[in-house]
């Protein structure tokens, strides 16, 4: 397939970039400074400002499904702000270019662990990731409201880590994920799984879900 990654050069972008290309999809990856990424015979690299809807439209268009790991910055002072605008310039941005499938990074934090109750409402919610977990549940519900689009979005566990690709996660909802200890937990290489796997067969479309051990 192919594949727009916005965000290619993030945490979550880079081990969406490596799950994707060693898959063989043809991947556009899209950030501020692609020049970090490593050349590769299926990745074609594109330079954009994604706060720009018409430069985020013409960086995605002509592909099959655009992946948006976008993420500003965690030091931005003004990052809640920061994020909710580029989540709504990306949305304008795929929907002018005519693409349908839209999946997108998600947070743990709008993932409810008690009925009504998310993560990032409760008081041991760290202070430090409190505004970003706030802005990418506004992008839930701004993607809610897109019935033109096929877009998902995919929530991690509460614990996103490097590690390794052991290729095994349990699927959940809108509920957050824990094992037989008590631990939500997924590698960024099986989170990275589970993207593709979507993007390869979708299963959630105009849906949240989220994957764990």
């Amino acid at each position: 397939m192919k594949i727009a990654l916005i965000g290619a050069t993030g945490f979550v972008g880079k081990a969406i970039l490596k799950e994707a290309l060693d898959r063989g999809h043809e991947v556009t990856a899209i950030a501020r400074d692609p020049s970090k990424i490593a050349s590769h015979g299926r990745l074609h690299l594109q330079a954009c400002n994604v706060m720009e809807v018409e430069s985020a439209a013409k960086a995605v268009q002509g592909h099959e499904a655009v992946i948006s790991a976008f993420n500003p910055g965690w030091r931005q002072s003004d990052l809640y702000e920061q994020q909710v605008k580029g989540t709504r310039s990306i949305i304008e941005g795929v929907k002018r270019s005519s693409v349908k499938r839209l999946l997108f990074v998600g947070g743990a934090g709008s993932l409810e662990v008690k009925p009504g109750i998310q993560l990032v409402d409760g008081p041991q919610f760290p202070a430090e990731y409190k505004q970003g977990a706030l802005a990418t549940r506004e992008a839930l519900a701004l993607l809610r409201q897109e019935a033109g689009l096929e877009w998902t979005f995919l929530s991690p566990s509460a614990d996103l880590f490097p590690g390794t690709r052991t290729g095994r996660y349990r699927i959940g909802r809108d509920q957050l994920l824990k094992n037989e200890e008590g631990q939500s937990r997924i590698s960024v290489e099986d989170y990275a799984k589970a993207m593709v796997d979507e993007v390869e067969r979708p299963a959630h479309v105009r849906q949240r879900f989220t994957v764990g051990y």
